[in-house]
């Protein structure tokens, strides 16, 4: 028999109240209400630490959902993703807390330039000894985009564009902008640095215009592990391309198993192996000592689930931007946005008129498992098996959700040799892939020694 893999595991969190399951923050457990609170964040970092969770996952956004022109009042009733907080200035906070748990942070490619970027992420990098990475968004809200001075979203594929230029700024930077041995802290001959070996990038794109150097020194990463999350096809190209850890939210195993082998055949087309990429699959857990407790616990979370809040975030909104009341059957809902799923759930009911409220039943339990921690290890084999290389574990309250997991469910998936029971030394990127820096057949590395000869640079 072949030994089994090892899965990954990273908490999927936001620095905010209401995250993925709308109205769970209601609940006398929801510790999610204080994430104000830096002690909330630091406590839950040890927690996962401690438990051998791989990474704490942060997700961002930079605007509100639907309608810009429209009210926002249910976004700020239900507290959906506002009031929240920078993920990127809460992870030095917890990388001086841990040791080992990877800390990955989401920012959008509009809100803020590559240079100043690169020189956060490369602070991060140095404070917890190599272990950032970058989930990297293009935006899906108007107004995220018009708090950047931009009219409106930047059409979807312009934004890939936009995010190859952004990404290739940050490569240059991080990778070819000081050689390996350019830091010399040399007392005895007075020379910090060497200056033959620190060099100016030059970069002239459509967009950007940056000449470099890199401010700081290399870090233990020099680039952080790249995340990406687009599932359509710019953005399976991009990840195919770019990415080391792609993040999904398949509906079931079956297509996880299409998304991952089309994301892996496109990364072979750009010169990677198809082992160049991890898949994350992004799941939640209902657990119980028996099944029925799992049912009854799970019919337990369905009464706090608001409607409203599941409506909002998928934009299911009127031309106002208000969102439909419970009631309104499916096919009354004029929408541009996730009529993909609206059609899914209208033909899932057969026996009457779906309506609203199905829609945030249907998105609480979506990618869902409710069980014993057997029968979840079970269900997470099966997407190991469609091509999953780890689990983004979605909570429900924080801490709770995580800590029962730790608890019941990792213990059962160490004993089937699934989960880790001690961290590997190094980087981050160490304990993913082996090795602390990107391997030569990322895009990133063409950099590496290339700006040895000054340039001319425009005027």
């Amino acid at each position: 028999m072949s030994t089994p893999k090892i899965l990954h595991f990273n908490a999927f969190v936001m620095n905010t109240a209401s995250h993925i399951h709308h109205g769970q923050w209601r609940r006398p457990d929801a510790g999610q209400t204080e994430f104000n609170d830096v002690t909330t964040w630091i406590e839950l970092a040890k927690l996962l630490e401690a438990a051998k969770f791989d990474g704490m996952f942060f997700a961002d956004v930079s605007g509100l959902y639907g309608d810009s022109d429209a009210d926002f009042d249910v976004y700020v009733r239900e507290g959906l993703q506002i009031p929240s907080n920078d993920p990127t200035v809460l992870l030095s906070a917890l990388a001086v807390n841990t040791e080992h748990l990877g800390l990955a942070l989401t920012s959008n490619v509009v809100q803020s330039h590559p240079f100043h970027f690169a020189r956060q992420v490369s602070t991060l990098d140095h404070i917890s000894k190599g272990r950032i990475a970058w989930n990297i968004v293009t935006g899906v809200q108007d107004n995220g985009a018009r708090n950047f001075g931009l009219p409106q979203l930047t059409d979807h594929a312009e934004r890939y564009e936009w995010a190859e230029e952004y990404v290739d700024v940050t490569y240059k930077l991080w990778e070819g902008s000081w050689d390996e041995d350019a830091l010399l802290k040399d007392r005895d001959n007075s020379s910090f640095s060497d200056p033959s070996k620190i060099h100016k990038i030059y970069h002239e794109g459509k967009r950007y215009k940056v000449e470099g150097p890199h401010l700081p020194s290399p870090s233990p990463q020099r680039t952080p592990v790249l995340y990406q999350a687009g599932s359509s096809e710019s953005g399976r190209r991009f990840a195919a391309r770019n990415a080391e850890a792609t993040f999904i939210i398949a509906p079931n195993p079956e297509v996880a198993a299409i998304q991952i082998a089309e994301t892996r055949a496109l990364a072979v087309e750009y010169g990677r192996d198809p082992d160049d990429i991890k898949f994350f699959q992004g799941l939640s857990f209902v657990i119980g000592d028996t099944e029925e407790e799992a049912q009854a616990l799970a019919d337990e979370y369905e009464t706090y689930v608001s409607v409203d809040g599941y409506s909002a975030h998928a934009a299911i909104v009127d031309k106002s931007g208000r969102v439909y009341p419970p009631e309104t059957p499916l096919k009354d809902v004029d929408t541009n946005t996730a009529r993909g799923f609206l059609d899914w759930i209208s033909r899932s009911i057969t026996d009457r008129e779906p309506i609203v409220a199905d829609l945030a039943i249907a998105r609480a339990r979506n990618t869902r498992i409710v069980g014993t921690p057997e029968s979840i290890a079970d269900q997470i084999e099966v997407w190991q098996a469609a091509g999953v290389d780890g689990i983004n574990v979605i909570n429900w309250v924080i801490p709770g959700s995580f800590a029962e997991f730790a608890d019941k469910v990792l213990p059962v998936l160490r004993s089937r040799g699934l989960a880790q029971s001690e961290y590997a030394e190094g980087t981050l990127r160490d304990k993913l892939f082996g090795q602390p820096r990107l391997n030569e057949r990322h895009p990133a590395a063409r950099y590496r020694n290339a700006f040895g000869e000054p340039v001319e640079f425009s005027k």
